[in-house]
C-alpha cells in the first residue's frame, strides 16, 4: 500500500477543489436499497470503526460502512483533527462519513471537505452520551426536527455531486408519533435513508422496540434502516422479517469495557490467590517480598484503593442485579409468531449477559475480600513463624548456656568440695595444736595450782595443828590461873605473870584469859 493511498483533504477546504481526488466513479450509496437484498452495514463504533477494522469488515461482504463519530466543528477548524479522524483509501468505497453538528453551515462545510472521498455522510442524532447532549448534539436533537431538517438542505445545497448521499440516525420518542413527524420533515429536506435505533434517549440496555422501528417504515418512503443488537446474520434476517425494513445496521456488540475490566480483575485475583496458596512458597518468604520498598510505597495507598474497589465492585454488582431483576420480570404471551420469538431470544440473551455480569461483579468483590484476608493471614503466619523460629533459636540458646552453666556449677562445687576439705583438714591441725598447747598450759598451770594448794594445805593443817596445840595450852593455863587464883586470893587488875613459849609472851589478867600475844624481840 502506497503512501498516496492514504488521503487527507486538507486542499479541499483550502480551495474547494481537490487537487488529488481518489479515480473513483462515485455512485450513490441509496442504489444499495433498491437492490430487493437485505442491505449489511458495519455500524460507527468509536475507536473501531477506522480503515482497518473498515478493510477489514469489508472482506466479510459488508455493503456499507460508517467511519466513527467526528465532531464537524473541530474537523472544519483543525487540520491535526482532520488527519487524526478521517483517513481512507481506494478500496474503502462505499464510504459514509457520520458527523456530529448542531450548526448547519458547519455541518454542509464539512460535507464539502469529505464529498471527493466519501460517498455520503450521516447526522447522528441517535448519540446519548451525557457530554454528546449536553454540548447540543447526538439524542438531542430529535427533540429539534427544524434543525435537523436545515442541516439536510444546507448539505444538499453545497455539495455539488449530486449522488452524495445525506442520511439521519435517530432514536425514538416516548410519543412515537413525534418521530413520525421528525422522519417525514426529514424526507421532506431529501434525506437519503434514515437509521433507526429502536430505544429512547435514556435506554441503553433495554429490549429494542422493532414494532416502533416497523411504524417509522410505513410512514416514511425513503429507506429506513434498523439499527440495536443486531450481532449476528441470523438477527440480520429476523429484524428484517419484523420490521420490514431495506437494511440492518450490524454493529458488532463486544462486551463493554467496563466488564472486560471486571472480568479481567476477577481472573487476576484468581491468579495472585493460586500463587498465594502455592506450597513451595511459606510465609515467610512472602513475607519477604511483601517487605521490598515497592510495596511499601504502595501500603500508604493501599486502605484506600481497597476501598475504592470495594465500593466500585458493589456499584457494579447492584447494577446487574437491578438488570437481572429487570429481564427476569420481562414476560411474552405470544410465543408463536417469528417476530415473539425473535424478541423472546433478545430478552433471554440480555438475561444472559447481566446475568454473567452479575457473577463476574459478585465473584471479583468476594476474591477481593478473600484476597485481602489471604495476605493479612500470610503475613500474621509468617510473623508467627518468625516468632516460633526466634523462639526456637532463643530455646536452643538458653538450654545451651544452662548445661554451661551447670557443668560450671558442678566443676564449681567440686572445687568447693576440695577447698573445703582442704580448709577443714588444717582448721582441725591448727586447732588440734591450740587445743594441745592450751592443755599443756592448762597441765603446767593444774600442776602448779597444785603444788601451790600443797603448800597451802600443809600450811592450813600446820596452823590448824599449832592452833589446837595453843587451844591446849591455853586450856592448860586457864587451869593453871584457876588454880593459883584460889591459891594467892584477891589480886590487882594488872597482869599478873606473863608466860614465854615458842618465842611468844602471852599475859593473863585476872579479868580476861588472854590478853597479849606477842613475839619476843
Amino acid at each position: 500500500m502506497e503512501l498516496r493511498d492514504f488521503i487527507w483533504p486538507d486542499n479541499v477546504y483550502m480551495t474547494g477543489k481537490s487537487d488529488y481526488a481518489p479515480q473513483h466513479q462515485l455512485r450513490s450509496p441509496v442504489n444499495l436499497f433498491q437492490s430487493g437484498k437485505i442491505v449489511k452495514i458495519c455500524a460507527p463504533m468509536v475507536r473501531y470503526s477506522k480503515l482497518a477494522f473498515r478493510t477489514l469488515v469489508r472482506k466479510y461482504n459488508c455493503d456499507l460502512c460508517y467511519t466513527p463519530m467526528i465532531i464537524a466543528a473541530d474537523f472544519v477548524r483543525s487540520v491535526k483533527a482532520r488527519h487524526s479522524e478521517f483517513t481512507t483509501n481506494r478500496g474503502d468505497r462505499p464510504l459514509i462519513v457520520q458527523f456530529a453538528a448542531k450548526e448547519a453551515q458547519v455541518l454542509a462545510d464539512a460535507a464539502c471537505i469529505v464529498s471527493p472521498f466519501a460517498d455520503g455522510i450521516d447526522i447522528n442524532c441517535g448519540c446519548p452520551q451525557r457530554w454528546a447532549m449536553a454540548e447540543g448534539y447526538g439524542a438531542c436533537l430529535i427533540n429539534r426536527p427544524e434543525a435537523v431538517q436545515e442541516m439536510v438542505k444546507q448539505v444538499r445545497n453545497q455539495v455539488e455531486n449530486p449522488m452524495f448521499s445525506v442520511s439521519v440516525k435517530i432514536r425514538i420518542h416516548n410519543d412515537l408519533q413525534r418521530t413520525v413527524d421528525l422522519c417525514r420533515k426529514a424526507e421532506a429536506a431529501g434525506v437519503s435513508w434514515i437509521t433507526v435505533h429502536g430505544r429512547n434517549a435514556e435506554e441503553r440496555h433495554q429490549p429494542v422496540h422493532y414494532d416502533a422501528i416497523k411504524i417509522i417504515k410505513q410512514s416514511v418512503s425513503v429507506p429506513v434502516v434498523a439499527n440495536g443488537d443486531v450481532k449476528t446474520l441470523k438477527d440480520v434476517e429476523n429484524v428484517h422479517q419484523v420490521t420490514g425494513t431495506d437494511g440492518e445496521s450490524f454493529k458488532g456488540k463486544k462486551m463493554t469495557f467496563q466488564w472486560t475490566a471486571v472480568a479481567v480483575f476477577l481472573y487476576a485475583e484468581i491468579a495472585i490467590l493460586l500463587l498465594l496458596c502455592l506450597p513451595y512458597i511459606s510465609p515467610l518468604r512472602w513475607q519477604k517480598i511483601f517487605m521490598f520498598s515497592l510495596w511499601g510505597k504502595i501500603a500508604n495507598y493501599w486502605n484506600k484503593a481497597f476501598l475504592a474497589i470495594i465500593v466500585l465492585l458493589i456499584v457494579l454488582f447492584l447494577d446487574a442485579v437491578r438488570e437481572v431483576r429487570k429481564y427476569s420480570n420481562v414476560h411474552i404471551a405470544e410465543k408463536s409468531t417469528q417476530a415473539t420469538a425473535s424478541a423472546y431470544d433478545h430478552i433471554q440473551m440480555k438475561l444472559f449477559r447481566s446475568q454473567r455480569n452479575l457473577y463476574i461483579s459478585g465473584f471479583s468483590l468476594f476474591l477481593w475480600l478473600v484476597l485481602r484476608r489471604t495476605v493479612s493471614l500470610i503475613t500474621l503466619l509468617a510473623k508467627e513463624r518468625g516468632a516460633q523460629v526466634a523462639l526456637e533459636i532463643q530455646v536452643a540458646n538458653t538450654s545451651d548456656a544452662a548445661r554451661k552453666y551447670l557443668e560450671e556449677n558442678e566443676k564449681l562445687q567440686r572445687s568447693l568440695m576440695e577447698r573445703r576439705n582442704c580448709v577443714n583438714d588444717e582448721l582441725i591441725e591448727v586447732t588440734n595444736k591450740k587445743l594441745k598447747q592450751e592443755a599443756e598450759k592448762l597441765k603446767a598451770e593444774i600442776k602448779k595450782s597444785s603444788m601451790v594448794l600443797g603448800k597451802k594445805t600443809d600450811e592450813v593443817t600446820a596452823v590448824k595443828n599449832q592452833a589446837e596445840s595453843l587451844k591446849k595450852e591455853y586450856d592448860h593455863l586457864i587451869r593453871e590461873h584457876t588454880k593459883l587464883k584460889e591459891h594467892a586470893g584477891p589480886v590487882s587488875p594488872s597482869i599478873a605473870f606473863v608466860m614465854v613459849k615458842d618465842d611468844s609472851v602471852l599475859a593473863f589478867s585476872p579479868a580476861e584469859r588472854l590478853v597479849v600475844s606477842s613475839p619476843q624481840p
